[in-house]
């Protein structure tokens, strides 16, 4: 499931978490709040969370857009109710991709006639020739790129391009060989780029519509309602289309993880995912003139969360709980010491405090401002941070605790 923008900053907001101040355990907060829910945690405890949702809440619910699509509703009408206030446009053009598990310091693909070699730099193409070849590879050569082959024994270099290259096939499918032998296909051309001060990375530059032929079923089962994942279509071409007008790197537009969006390239291709991505084909939402930032969780528990952009609304979601039963409403155990592992010098974990929520859905909605009070202090926190760290769904969760029951006596 997506991880957006704001969760690739997700290891700067724990590093700051750390830098909060630890305040002694009987001093007040700076400003008395309404209502502070508190639970005590006195011995060995067992902590019951109960939550709502997967994910961030904002946007487009999955889940809610499967329900929605089983009450009858268009892939369109799923897209404005998740996205009030955009509006509908054209989004084609090529995205590049980052090819994340592609660690090696070269490009390697599986030989076949008709391969291609372009010169980034110069914008010159060379057809590689037919010769006896099992693969071929870019390798970097200082500013250049070298060109070679194999049988399987060594490798033999053919030509030295200009600056960093591109490889291509006649289908525009090629086969990549990943460091330990494993092989994925790609649509369009993989580049072979070497940032400033980086290693050599690989970069797959493909179509829209090619692109999130591996992106969509990664994202939501390809079987599901037609309208749902026609829905999560516009909803992936459209934040596809922003995270390019907002480039993650002067040589790529967006990876290819959860960070950014699932790719799997063309082997994760479905038919009936495909079919759904040709029902909206080019559709994308826009707000203001660009494309809008179309974040997207697996669930919102019945109440989406309020994003960065205007868009992205807090609002009840009627659909979310249709067909739910994982995601809806959900709860797991943990016990003191897992909380205390992390402040491990603040001694045994006394209470946890709930000080503020956003105030949408039950006990008040998704966990704003909390704190954890030890022995030796009150450790202020948040919700998305304690979802971290205790492997929660979600930052909309309430707590309940108990004695922890003992194992037998030995």
């Amino acid at each position: 499931m997506l991880r957006t923008r704001p969760a690739r900053l997700l290891l700067a907001v724990l590093a700051s978490s750390l830098l909060l101040p630890v305040l002694p355990a009987d001093a007040s907060s700076a400003a008395p709040r309404a209502k502070v829910e508190t639970w005590a945690t006195p011995g060995s405890t067992a902590i019951t969370v109960t939550g709502h949702g997967y994910g961030h809440g904002h946007g487009l619910s999955q889940y809610g857009a499967l329900g929605a699509a089983q009450q009858g509703l268009t892939w369109q009408q799923i897209n404005e109710f998740y996205y009030p206030g955009t509006s509908w446009g054209q989004v084609t053009g090529k995205l590049r991709v980052l090819i994340t598990a592609d660690t090696g310091r070269d490009v390697q693909v599986v030989a076949e006639r008709g391969l291609k070699v372009t010169s980034l730099a110069r914008k010159r193409s060379w057809r590689l020739p037919t010769v006896a070849a099992r693969k071929w590879r870019l390798t970097a050569q200082g500013d250049d790129t070298l060109v070679q082959r194999t049988t399987g024994s060594r490798w033999r270099t053919w030509k030295k391009v200009p600056g960093e290259a591109e490889l291509s096939a006649p289908d525009r499918r090629l086969t990549l060989v990943l460091p330990g032998g494993q092989r994925r296909d790609y649509r369009g051309t993989l580049q072979s780029v070497a940032p400033r001060q980086g290693r050599r990375q690989t970069v797959n530059k493909v179509s829209m519509e090619a692109y999130l032929r591996g992106v969509v079923p990664q994202e939501v089962p390809a079987l599901w309602e037609p309208a749902a994942v026609s829905a999560q279509s516009v909803a992936a071409r459209t934040y596809a289309a922003f995270e390019r007008s907002h480039p993650s790197a002067a040589h790529y537009d967006l990876c290819d993880t959860s960070q950014c969006q699932v790719y799997g390239g063309a082997d994760a291709e479905h038919p009936a995912a495909t079919a759904a991505i040709q029902a909206t084909a080019r559709q994308g939402l826009f707000h203001e003139g660009r494309p809008a930032f179309t974040q997207f969780s697996a669930s919102n528990g019945g109440f989406s969360s309020a994003g960065s952009m205007p868009y992205l609304v807090a609002q009840a979601d009627p659909y979310d709980g249709v067909a739910n039963p994982k995601y809806s409403t959900w709860a797991t155990t943990v016990d003191d010491t897992m909380v205390e592992k992390h402040w491990p010098d603040m001694g045994d974990l006394l209470s946890i405090e709930v000080t503020a929520r956003d105030g949408n859905g039950d006990w008040g909605g998704r966990v704003t401002e909390m704190a954890f009070v030890f022995e030796k202090g009150r450790v202020p926190t948040d919700g998305d941070t304690v979802r971290s760290y205790l492997g929660l769904n979600s930052d909309w969760f309430t707590f309940s605790v108990a004695p922890r029951q003992k194992g037998p006596a030995r």
